[in-house]
C-alpha cells in the first residue's frame, strides 16, 4: 500500500485537515509536514518537504494543498523525480496518472470544496499509469529534467 506526503499552506489547510480522516477512511496512511494551523506560512518551506519526501521514498505518494495549487506545483516541480500535477477536475486527476505518470498532487483549497476535493483525491489515488506509449513520454520529460541536474 502507498503512504501519502501531505501539506498545505494556510490557504488550503482547512481542506487537507478535512481530507486527513478520508485518507484513513480509504485505507491510506499519511504523514502530515504541516502547516498546523491557519496562519500564514510560505508554501514553498511545506511544498518542499512533501516533494522530498516523495522523490527519495518510492513507498509515497503526495498531495499539496495551498490556495490556488499553482504555486506549490512550480516548487514541486523543482524537485528532480517528482513529477507534480496541478488539477482542478476529475479529467485533469485522471490524466496526471494514467499520461503522465504523476506521483504528487496540488489541489487549490480556495477553489474546491470538500465533497469535490475528496472525489479528486480518491480518483488520483486509485488511478494507475497506463504505461505504453506514455512511458515513452514520461521517459522523455525525465530525461529533460536530468540535463539539469548538478552532478
Amino acid at each position: 500500500m502507498k503512504k501519502v506526503a501531505i501539506g498545505s499552506d494556510h490557504g488550503g489547510y482547512e481542506l487537507k485537515e478535512a481530507l486527513k480522516g478520508y485518507l484513513t477512511e480509504l485505507g491510506y496512511e499519511y504523514l502530515d509536514f504541516g502547516c498546523k494551523n491557519n496562519e500564514s506560512v510560505d508554501y514553498p518551506d511545506i511544498a518542499f518537504l512533501v516533494g522530498e519526501c516523495v522523490a527519495t521514498n518510492p513507498d509515497y505518494v503526495g498531495i499539496m494543498f495551498d490556495g490556488v495549487g499553482v504555486g506549490s506545483g512550480m516548487v514541486l516541480n523543482k524537485i528532480p523525480g517528482v513529477r507534480g500535477a496541478v488539477c482542478w477536475d476529475l479529467s485533469s486527476v485522471i490524466n496526471s496518472k494514467e499520461h503522465n505518470n504523476a506521483n504528487v498532487l496540488s489541489i487549490g483549497g480556495q477553489f474546491i470544496g470538500e465533497g469535490l476535493a475528496k472525489q479528486l483525491v480518491k480518483t488520483w489515488l486509485e488511478t494507475d499509469f497506463a504505461g505504453g506509449r506514455h512511458d515513452r513520454r514520461v521517459t522523455k520529460v525525465m530525461e529533460i529534467e536530468s540535463r539539469f541536474i548538478k552532478r
